[in-house]
């Protein structure tokens, strides 16, 4: 019976088209594959979540399809993971094993290996996450002619925020914009982060650059100076510009941290330069903005005191809001950027764990 099948189906493969049938425009055309070995790569999720100074193992393993071993044992398997970037035709080059070579490469190196709990295991481990670890990672197995691959997204918990500096918005080119988000213990937010971010609630009609050199910002509550009244919420595209002569914010992301963010108590309100001693004194630092929202978004600090922070600026975190501090939501609230040598307020510390 499957021999009869199989012929039947032969026939219906190389049946001429009917001349008289005008409807069929191209002639349909299938092709039969012998069966082999063919090396399938699968990654057995497609996102993994972590933080931080964490660890994770991102999933890949390598099988071929109409065999039960991982490998034909006639040649080496080459394992390679790299990080895909926003440019498609260029990729970061993260691990690569071949038998007992082993290569780790950049800010990697020293905190990647295989997990290798089967023959068939390629999964990456990777240590002490930092935020530029972010991303999508592709895993590609070669064994002789054939290859395959599969992509895993590692995904951060953290928040996103606004920034703009001293100068006031749009004041950032986008390479001074990587340097403020580093500056304040953050990475510039990609895409999927503000979108996420958006989808929670954040609404900001500043525009900012992105990860990806493209300039958006999101909106929950649509309003007549940020894109008009009758417009949908989202999250709005200015497109692409020119990464050194146009100027706007920036969009920074931040996780968790290993230290400890407070407030300092202290006898008098103090100018900047009197809080940037004062956090020394108690053997921390004065925080930063990353920080501060960190600790608000992912620890639930809340204060009602308005404190210096080490970008000039003054703020403070409310995650239960009440009268007379933010009554109608929970956010980082900005004071501004006053007079560092004349103005008085409280200050925010960071003391790092070792």
């Amino acid at each position: 019976m499957k021999s009869l099948l199989f012929l039947v189906l032969i026939s219906v493969c190389w049946a001429e088209p009917h001349p008289g049938n005008s409807s069929l425009e191209h002639e349909r055309i299938v092709h039969i594959q012998e069966n082999g070995p063919r090396l399938l790569v699968v990654a057995e999720q497609a996102k993994i979540f972590s933080h931080r100074g964490g660890n994770v193992t991102l999933p890949c393993k390598f099988y071929h399809e109409h065999t039960s071993t991982a490998g034909s044992g006639t040649h080496k398997i080459r394992v390679k993971w790299t990080k895909l970037t926003y440019d498609y035709l260029k990729e970061v080059d993260v691990f690569v094993a071949m038998g007992h070579h082993r290569k780790s490469y950049g800010s990697y190196q020293g905190r990647v290996s295989l997990r290798e709990s089967s023959e068939n295991d390629a999964s990456l481990i990777i240590t002490n996450i930092k935020l530029e670890d972010y991303g999508r990672y592709k895993c590609e197995v070669i064994e002789g002619l054939e290859d395959d691959t599969a992509v895993v997204t590692l995904n951060l918990e953290g928040v996103v925020f606004p920034y703009s500096p001293r100068l006031g918005r749009y004041n950032l080119n986008f390479h001074e914009a990587q340097r403020a988000c580093t500056e304040q213990d953050s990475v510039m937010a990609s895409f999927d982060q503000l979108y996420d971010a958006w989808r929670s609630g954040l609404d900001w009609c500043n525009a900012g650059w992105l990860s990806d050199g493209s300039v958006q910002y999101p909106i929950t509550k649509p309003r007549e100076p940020c894109g008009g009244r009758n417009t949908v919420p989202g999250v709005r595209n200015y497109g692409f510009w020119d990464k050194d002569k146009s100027h706007y914010d920036v969009f920074c992301f931040t996780s968790n941290f290993n230290g400890r963010f407070y407030y300092l108590i202290h006898p008098t309100k103090l100018t900047y330069d009197e809080a940037v001693q004062a956090c020394l004194k108690d053997g921390s630092q004065i925080a930063k903005v990353g920080q501060i929202f960190a600790a608000w978004k992912l620890l639930g600090y809340d204060r009602c005191d308005a404190g210096w922070l080490a970008d000039g600026s003054v703020r403070y975190p409310i995650s239960r809001p009440r009268k007379r501090c933010s009554p109608s939501e929970a956010a980082v609230r900005f004071v501004g950027f006053p007079d560092k040598k004349h103005k008085l307020y409280g200050v925010y510390c960071f003391r790092a764990y070792n």
